[in-house]
């Protein structure tokens, strides 16, 4: 392999599992307060996590996770974004209710869904359903996933997440 070849930018293929190391991927997407969100120009590093749906009670727990520790977030410069496939009004009414500092982007057509791979089918009171696995991402300085979690537990895990961006 060349080092020409090296130097290339992977390519991130939808659905493909993104992993540490890897390019985020590029998206826009409508966020709350008129905004929109795309990881290429947010602020890093970037703590992207994915949730499954607006006012549930894992849901709730983990914004109000990601809220109560805001300041300290904010101590590492990092821009911290949820992301559901809820539509922007009901974002609006769970950033208002949860009084969270920070947007929520909507991905109703789940274009960074498929590009982080956090679709899955889930049993549901007994049936198959297609949701989003619960999911972090830490994007750094250079477009580049420092840090995944996947099949997050809620108790604890924004506290995991600020002390990894702690340690850097």
């Amino acid at each position: 392999m060349s080092s020409m070849q090296n130097d290339k930018q992977p390519e991130v293929i939808a659905g493909a599992p993104l992993a540490e190391g890897d390019t985020c991927p590029a998206f826009e997407l409508a966020a709350t307060s008129g905004t929109t969100f795309n990881p290429a120009t947010a602020a890093k590093p970037l703590v992207l996590y994915f949730y499954p749906k607006d006012n549930t009670p894992g849901c709730s727990n983990e914004a109000a996770a990601f809220r109560d520790l805001a300041d300290a977030f904010a101590a590492t410069g990092a821009t911290v974004i949820g992301l559901s496939r809820d539509s922007l009004k009901s974002h609006e009414n769970f950033k208002a209710k949860f009084a969270l500092p920070f947007e929520l982007a909507s991905d109703p057509d789940e274009v960074a869904c498929q590009a982080f791979d956090v679709i899955r089918m889930k049993n549901m009171y007994g049936k198959q359903v297609r949701g989003i696995e619960r999911s972090t991402f830490i994007i750094g300085e250079d477009g580049r996933v420092l840090r995944a979690w996947r099949k997050v537990k809620v108790d604890g895990h924004a506290q995991e997440v600020l002390a990894y961006l702690q340690s850097l």
